[in-house]
């Protein structure tokens, strides 16, 4: 666990160093605030440089950065003086829920079609979730939120199309994402399964008159877990970063549609604490499904 914590340190300072240098070659930020004011002077440039801190050399502007992000003080977003960890503490919950719901639709899914499509190799009903699952990777995401979109909310009239305001709003998004990631994961599933069922202690389990249920959900699913849980953790860290374009169909507030507002204005601040607040999230995810090997496989405990 040492091991893992000093790694996650490791990359979280590559991860906000090489962000914090990338994103000063994307403009002024003074430029952009003095955008609309008429005729503007070198003056008044430096003194907008000087209010935000520009003017500072860049590793004392990390650094400072650094320091503030180990009491959650992100500084003051460019554009409205609003704090950044103001933003992050409204934005952040709102991206994880909608990842974790678009996760579930998906493992819920894509669990039993495919072990489905593994008991069923080679036949009809393989044949037929493999070819659905072919067609749920061709979909773009933005395309299946649009016509969810039409179909839902204009057509029928029956979910809200915008926002985040109850349950009802959860559904379309998460849908979307869950349909996208399930095309994935059910072949994934299959191909866990498919060696799985071939292990002796299957048969040996069989042959003691298990019903098939408890067979392939107690003892084939449970030793397959440890790849599923691998890819799902990485997925649902992958999700709370890469939902950017469905948060802005469908006029989410989360952390997608804060960065994408942010890299408009060249916002550093802003820009800067979502992505190492990402990164913290994802490098978190990734110590769980570590420790969630332990808890499936005693083995792993003493390697």
């Amino acid at each position: 666990m040492i091991k893992r914590v000093l790694q996650a340190v490791f990359v979280v300072f590559v991860v906000t160093l090489t962000v914090s240098f990338a994103i000063r070659l994307t403009g002024d930020p003074a430029l952009m605030l003095a955008q609309g004011a008429g005729s503007i002077t070198e003056e008044d440039l430096a003194r907008i440089r000087e209010a935000l801190g520009l003017n500072q050399p860049f590793m004392a502007q990390y650094f400072a950065f650094i320091k503030g992000l180990f009491v959650f003080d992100f500084g003051r977003s460019f554009m409205g003086g609003t704090p950044v960890s103001q933003l992050i503490s409204a934005a952040l919950p709102a991206t994880m829920m909608l990842a974790f719901a678009s996760l579930i639709v998906s493992i819920i899914i894509s669990i039993p079609l495919g072990i489905k499509a593994a008991v069923a190799r080679g036949k009809w009903a393989d044949q037929a979730i493999r070819i659905l699952s072919l067609v749920g990777l061709s979909f773009p995401n933005f395309w299946l939120a649009i016509m969810l979109v039409l179909l839902f909310s204009i057509t029928l009239k029956w979910l809200p199309p915008s926002g985040m305001d109850g349950f009802a709003s959860f559904i379309m998004p998460a849908v979307t994402m869950g349909i996208i990631l399930t095309a994935t994961n059910v072949r994934l599933v299959r191909t866990a399964m498919l060696e799985t069922l071939q292990s002796q202690y299957i048969m040996v389990a069989r042959a003691k008159g298990l019903s098939e249920s408890k067979v392939l959900y107690k003892h084939a699913l449970r030793n397959c877990a440890i790849p599923l849980i691998t890819y799902f953790g990485l997925q649902f860290g992958g999700l709370l970063g890469g939902i950017v374009v469905v948060e802005r169909v469908f006029n989410w507030p989360g952390m997608g549609t804060l960065a994408f507002d942010a890299v408009g204005a060249r916002d550093y601040p802003v820009l800067q604490a979502v992505i190492t607040v990402l990164s913290l999230m994802i490098v978190g995810v990734n110590l769980i499904v570590d420790i969630a090997y332990g808890l499936v496989d005693p083995r792993i405990r003493t390697e």
